[in-house]
């Protein structure tokens, strides 16, 4: 990508409120039209969010998308959405025993409420707090007890069984440092108490070493900061045998988004665990957030730092130096991905900040690429499209996303964890240019 070195935070200013004024009135469409009954809203085909049923992995951001929406705008009836509907709706996530995804579904909703009260800015009595505290302290829990242990530490396995560590579940860590920062650990059997930050942070180990390449001659695809999507292990001795994809291409390409959630994931726990003091995981932290951020930078996306789906996509040679260009999302050989530019753009950010002066690069990648997305042909102007990023892909392989008339590719279209990132993304940039407390997911 060319990184766009002049642009400040304050240089999207205008963008960032034309961004919220779309973004309210997206969240309104969604509450007046979409039926809450039958699940979460996943993604948009022909502009309308819809279902699909895997898990609900979702319905953390729609809820936690009114919260950030107040959060940047003070527009109270969001935060009455978002706080109602997280009591009503998200306690099965709090006790959910079969997903990895903690961090999305409760940080997102309890989190960000918890946070807000904290930062004064609604009136929360202290029972209302209690339960904020409770659910983050019981989802931390829970999603520490999907553990597979292997001869260098363990891991939080995905849904796909204890064989499995998905990249995705570095950013889901949230949980576990938030129940951690509020005094609780996991109690097992006879009583025996588990250190959530310990078990967060032999995770964060194992997808470091694992789930990234350091171009040392891994295998034949090695090359610095590829990640593959899962890696698989043995789970009678804990050995590592091999990489897979669930949602790439292949396991020896990049599938963008899970590149994406590690680079945000990366740099959100080493902002965590410096500020809790805990300073001896941070070298290989480091070294996989700016290798995986360094390979989207160089590797993974094309000239405006929108990604395609997957490095890999097998007609992607079509488009010529796809990289020396801007993404295109209206070719008909491969779909891009604007939800991993909208999480990449965070992880960007939040590494260059995390090293000052020496991350400077990293800062005005991130800018770079959530400039892009506040813009056509990502950010979505049509009045009745309930999306708010154009262009977001769920799971190519499996062909669930929205193909219209006359393409051959997705296009067009929105997810609910795009729409989220990239609303945090802007908030993030939005609080940083006025000044304003330096957003985080555990709060103060």
């Amino acid at each position: 990508m060319k990184v766009n070195f002049k642009i400040r935070p304050a240089d999207l200013s205008a963008k960032l409120k034309h961004f919220w004024d779309l973004s309210a009135a997206k969240l309104r469409l969604i509450e007046k039209e979409f039926d809450e009954s039958k699940g979460a809203p996943v993604y948009t085909a022909k502009g309308k969010y819809t279902l699909r049923g895997w898990t609900e992995w979702t319905q953390g951001f729609q809820y936690g998308s009114a919260l950030l929406q107040f959060d940047a705008t003070s527009e109270v009836d969001f935060l009455e959405i978002g706080r109602a509907k997280t009591v009503r709706r998200m306690a099965p996530h709090i006790s959910h025993f079969g997903v990895h995804d903690h961090g999305f579904n409760n940080i997102s909703t309890y989190g960000n409420l918890r946070r807000l009260a904290i930062e004064g800015r609604f009136d929360a009595n202290r029972w209302e707090l209690e339960l904020y505290d409770l659910a983050l302290k019981v989802s931390g829990a829970v999603q520490a007890r999907r553990w597979t242990a292997i001869p260098t530490g363990g891991f939080i396995y995905s849904f796909n069984g204890p064989h499995s560590l998905f990249a995705d579940t570095i950013r889901s860590l949230r949980s576990l440092a938030v129940a951690h920062k509020l005094g609780h650990a996991l109690l097992e059997d006879d009583d025996r108490r588990i250190s959530l930050l310990e078990r967060l942070e032999q995770h964060a180990a194992t997808t470091a070493a694992y789930s990234v390449y350091y171009g040392k001659g891994r295998d034949a695809y090695d090359l610095r900061g590829r990640v593959a999507h899962e890696s698989i292990f043995n789970t009678n001795d804990g050995a590592y045998r091999c990489p897979n994809s669930q949602q790439g291409y292949s396991p020896f390409t990049t599938w963008t988004r899970g590149l994406a959630w590690a680079m945000c994931g990366f740099a959100e726990q080493l902002e965590f665990l410096s500020a809790v003091g805990r300073n001896k995981p941070l070298p290989q932290l480091l070294k996989a957030a700016e290798a995986t951020c360094d390979y989207y930078i160089d590797g993974a996306t094309a000239a405006d730092g929108i990604s395609y789906w997957d490095t890999g996509a097998p007609q992607l040679h079509r488009l010529g130096d796809w990289r020396a260009k801007p993404a295109d999302p209206f070719n008909d050989c491969e779909p891009v991905d604007s939800s991993a530019a909208a999480i990449a753009a965070q992880g960007l950010l939040r590494l260059g900040h995390y090293l000052g002066a020496k991350g400077k690069k990293y800062w005005q990648a991130g800018l770079t690429v959530l400039d892009a997305l506040l813009a056509e042909p990502y950010l979505s102007t049509g009045a009745t499209h309930q999306g708010l990023i154009l262009h977001s892909v769920y799971h190519r392989p499996n062909g669930w996303d929205y193909v219209p008339p006359k393409s051959k590719i997705p296009r067009g279209e929105s997810s609910m964890w795009g729409d989220y990132h990239a609303r945090e993304a802007a908030l993030y940039v939005q609080r940083v240019a006025a000044g304003e407390t330096y957003l985080t997911f555990w709060g103060k």
